[in-house]
């Protein structure tokens, strides 16, 4: 760690944001969870904020600031530069106080955020191919139409309005030992951390980044790891850290750690199959680090952050999927066959015995090195288990056959 700097985000800051906001966002539940505790080994208490009303905590940090402008800021307006859960808060806030708000955003922002984003009250730009162009559009517009920038992270109200966070999770699972919390611009860990240190005795703060953007941990470690590529954890996808929100982490957080993408995915799921609830990737990146690190928690009371709720529906779909297939309950085989009358009905037999569902058969004659009277077929099938998948493969080596399973990533 570094030196500790002049940045200030006290308790009071984070008590009076808690007083502003009362009343205007959702107190979410903390709940202890059973289950994720067994799998574990560590006793885990969930804070549901993907139950805001824009399902994540980021309407807190907006309200705040929203709420501390001056008459003549609120009538000019506010912009900010944002294709994700900070601009879906900023609008929604705004428009219950009649606040103008423009959201900036990259041309390549997909559909659904834009009309998400329009559909709680913002007025969406579009300008540029990526965040870095967008947020200096965003303030050459600050300038010359004279609004007040509200940034995502970077800033001190901001992340005090995402302290409060902390203040309801100490308040309704007393005696927490840790708390895990997700990085991405650093402003929940900013505010949230603060909270944790004030507390008698000071509560343990670990951060999480995806392994792909760890630019947070490169500031806080002195390292120099790339950032880059898809990750499911888009909302902390951020390849500079805040330069406040930094000197914050730098304050009051005792770790960070990554975690890859598998884990993430594994989290997604998991909450969905357990605790019934729907996160985004970033939301999952707590419980992912337990996955990946369980002897760090182990034995310990674990305060997780569920940030958000906002993931492409389509994509929460893949995620389940293939979370089934690394499972061993959902599995693609391929199968080499002699082309002949009886063929395939004889590896069916043995799906048959061991019930293993078959969901979709593919045959491939041409596009293989096969000689012509053999071909490829990949069967797509559900079992119960791993156990029940190997025991059919076993089956069918047994019988002759040359079997393969094709693997995910």
């Amino acid at each position: 760690m570094t030196e500790q700097v002049s940045a200030s985000l006290t308790l009071d800051d984070v008590r009076a944001a808690a007083a502003r906001i009362a009343g205007s966002v959702v107190h979410t539940p903390t709940l202890h969870s059973i289950t994720l505790s067994e799998i574990t080994g560590a006793d885990i208490w969930l804070k549901f904020e993907n139950q805001q009303f824009t399902a994540a905590y980021k309407e807190r940090g907006a309200l705040n600031a929203l709420l501390l402008l001056t008459d003549e800021q609120r009538s000019r307006g506010v912009i900010a530069a944002s294709a994700g859960n900070h601009s879906q808060g900023l609008s929604y806030h705004g428009r219950r106080l009649r606040v103008p708000v423009t959201i900036v955003m990259p041309r390549t922002t997909p559909t659904v955020k834009v009309m998400q984003t329009e559909a709680v009250g913002g007025k969406v730009v579009l300008e540029g191919e990526t965040f870095d162009e967008a947020s200096a559009h965003a303030r050459l517009l600050e300038k010359e139409l004279g609004l007040t920038f509200v940034h995502p992270f970077d800033d001190p109200d901001v992340a005090a309005g995402q302290g409060t966070v902390a203040l309801e999770l100490f308040a309704d699972a007393p005696g927490l030992d840790c708390i895990v919390v997700p990085i991405g611009g650093g402003g929940l860990i900013s505010g949230m951390g603060t909270v944790a240190k004030a507390q008698h005795p000071p509560v343990e703060v670990i951060g999480v980044e995806a392994r792909l953007y760890p630019s947070s941990w490169n500031a806080y470690k002195g390292e120099n790891l790339p950032c880059g590529g898809d990750t499911l954890a888009e909302g902390i996808a951020v390849k500079e850290p805040g330069k406040f929100t930094q000197q914050i982490i730098e304050q009051v957080v005792d770790d960070i750690v990554l975690v890859d993408e598998p884990s993430l995915e594994e989290a997604v799921s998991l909450l969905l199959q357990i605790e019934k609830t729907v996160v985004e990737g970033a939301g999952a990146a707590g419980l992912a680090a337990l996955l990946t690190y369980p002897e760090r928690f182990e034995g310990k009371k674990v305060g997780l952050v569920l940030c958000g709720g906002n993931i492409d529906t389509r994509l929460l779909a893949n995620v389940l999927l293939r979370d089934l297939a690394r499972s061993g309950r959902l599995a693609r085989l391929r199968v080499t066959l002699q082309d002949r009358p009886g063929a395939l009905y004889k590896v069916m037999k043995l799906f048959h015995e061991h019930n293993v569902n078959i969901i979709e058969i593919y045959h491939q004659r041409i596009f293989t090195s096969l000689p012509a009277k053999g071909l490829i077929t990949d069967i797509e099938c559900e079992a119960r288990d791993r156990e029940q998948l190997d025991a059919l493969i076993a089956s069918l080596r047994g019988a002759g056959y040359s079997v393969s399973m094709v693997e995910l990533n």
